[in-house]
């Protein structure tokens, strides 16, 4: 569960606030206008404070409740501006499309790759297979955890089989692209922690309670209680 005490506003507005800002392509200003027009007032501020605090919570209790997904996985990296400048964000789905893992980096390197595939085997357990493009760095990532795990993970190099991943992407960075960047990066993988949570909520990968049907913002609402 997740703790709302302290704050001025009732559980559900902070939920609707964060909702909309993680799914849907708007600015905090334009989402300031949309709480008005419930008859909320709150300002921009409080709600970038909204999504930095609750976004990452909501992910926890995701993670607790998300589906196991495929030893087949795509890897690919795009890019998202925080001040202007380049960070690099790692993500990598199973053959069915449903998203294994994510990871906001500075860099675009073989540490970076790494970092990110000993995040998603944390979370996931160890993949039988990782299909990738050409990348240089992606490649010796996977063999330098081989070597030092003492694993056996079949790298892939497949350009078509990784349109999946790439395919996929898009859809976390149309939400992203209409903004004007990030402030912090802390801020970006707060935010991007939510817009991935929501866009794998869409593709139906969280387990969830009871035999009632859910849409996929009645789950989202459903983590947090």
């Amino acid at each position: 569960m997740i703790n709302f005490k302290g704050s001025q506003f009732e559980r559900e507005i902070i939920l609707w606030g964060v909702r909309w800002y993680v799914a849907y392509p708007i600015s905090y200003r334009q989402l300031e206008e949309m709480m008005g027009e419930r008859g909320v007032t709150v300002d921009h501020s409080t709600l970038n404070r909204w999504v930095i605090k609750y976004a990452p919570e909501v992910e926890k209790q995701f993670r607790r409740r998300q589906c196991p997904v495929g030893r087949s996985w795509r890897l690919d990296e795009t890019y998202v501006k925080i001040k202007g400048k380049a960070a690099y964000l790692y993500r990598a789905v199973d053959k069915e499309g449903h998203t294994i893992d994510f990871l906001l980096t500075p860099n675009r390197d073989r540490e970076a790759a790494e970092a990110f595939l000993h995040k998603a085997v944390r979370s996931q357990g160890l993949p039988e297979k990782i299909t990738i493009d050409k990348s240089g760095s992606n490649t010796a990532a996977i063999t330098h955890y081989n070597k030092t795990h003492e694993t056996a993970i079949v790298i892939r190099h497949s350009k078509y089989l990784n349109n999946l991943v790439e395919q996929d992407q898009r859809a976390v960075k149309r939400v992203v692209r209409p903004r004007l960047g990030c402030k912090s990066f802390w801020a970006a993988r707060c935010t991007i922690a939510g817009i991935e949570v929501m866009h794998a909520i869409r593709k139906g990968q969280l387990i969830r309670t009871g035999n009632a049907p859910q849409t996929p913002a009645e789950q989202f609402y459903a983590l947090a209680a």
